[in-house]
């Protein structure tokens, strides 16, 4: 019977991964109605979101940081170069963001490009707009991180693929012989299907998933990108790198800047944000 001590775990693993998505989706609806019943919410037909607020409920602080190094390389107030390095042009930073990022590459103008990414995401600018956004109703306050629909879905893919390696040993393992392996591949195939059905029902009923968008911030992403559609502008163009990161950027020189700034990340271990 050494299968039924990982039958527990399992049971275990996936109940409260499930539990914990259910509660995630209570708050987020929960948030959604007081929002709408205090009138916090935004009409996105009188007031848009604006590039950099549409980049942190997209993305997040580095999204914020990304948009505004992009925007800078395009204007050629800033050279990005395709060795990683980020280089002053003008000076003169036309916002705080942009302030931020050049204070971020130093006095000597010149720096990597992943240590002023991840300063210019923790800049008091960008803490000001994920403040703003709060308030407005937009975004998930930081008490409530990792505590999110998408974290939680998260949490129960894991425990999905937890109970199918637990079901998987316990297959393997010698059991009675009054006991058919089907019966013990039937048990193990419960809780698998709990997880999974959990996962149906939040891609049907909170889908799209956000790590920093309420659900009133969402619907205002989804009808910024239905108003984007079509348009080929240089604010389009902006918008859709905000919305999607950098893997929008269409300058091959510009995407091997950032590119050799993500396998730094990952040869170092930087953290995100």
């Amino acid at each position: 019977m050494f299968w039924v001590l990982l039958l527990l775990p399992a049971w275990a693993v996936a109940g409260a991964a499930c539990t914990r998505l259910c509660l995630a989706a209570v708050r987020a609806a929960a948030a959604d109605h007081t929002g709408t019943a205090d009138g916090g919410g935004r009409d996105p037909a009188s007031v848009p979101l604006t590039l950099y607020e549409t980049a942190f409920l997209s993305g997040g602080p580095r999204r914020v940081a990304d948009v505004t190094l992009v925007s800078m390389a395009r204007q050629r107030r800033l050279l990005l170069a395709r060795t990683g390095w980020a280089t002053v042009v003008d000076p003169h930073g036309r916002d705080d963001m942009e302030r931020s990022v050049i204070g971020a590459i130093g006095p000597e103008g010149q720096s990597p490009l992943a240590p002023v990414r991840a300063a210019a995401a923790t800049a008091d600018p960008v803490r000001g707009l994920a403040d703003r956004l709060v308030r407005a109703g937009l975004a998930v306050p930081d008490a409530h991180a990792g505590t999110t629909v998408a974290d939680a879905v998260r949490q129960v893919r894991l425990a999905a693929l937890a109970v199918a390696g637990l079901g998987a040993a316990a297959l393997m393992l010698p059991v009675p012989p009054d006991t058919p392996r089907h019966l013990v591949a039937l048990w193990f195939a419960l809780p698998l299907v709990l997880a999974l059905s959990c996962l149906a029902m939040a891609r049907f009923e909170v889908h799209p998933y956000s790590r920093w968008a309420s659900p009133a911030g969402q619907r205002l992403l989804g009808a910024l990108s239905r108003g984007a559609d079509g348009a080929g502008d240089d604010r389009a163009y902006l918008t859709s790198v905000a919305v999607r990161g950098v893997r929008a950027i269409g300058e091959p020189d510009l995407r091997a800047a950032f590119a050799h700034r993500e396998h730094g990340r990952r040869a170092g271990g930087e953290r995100e944000y």
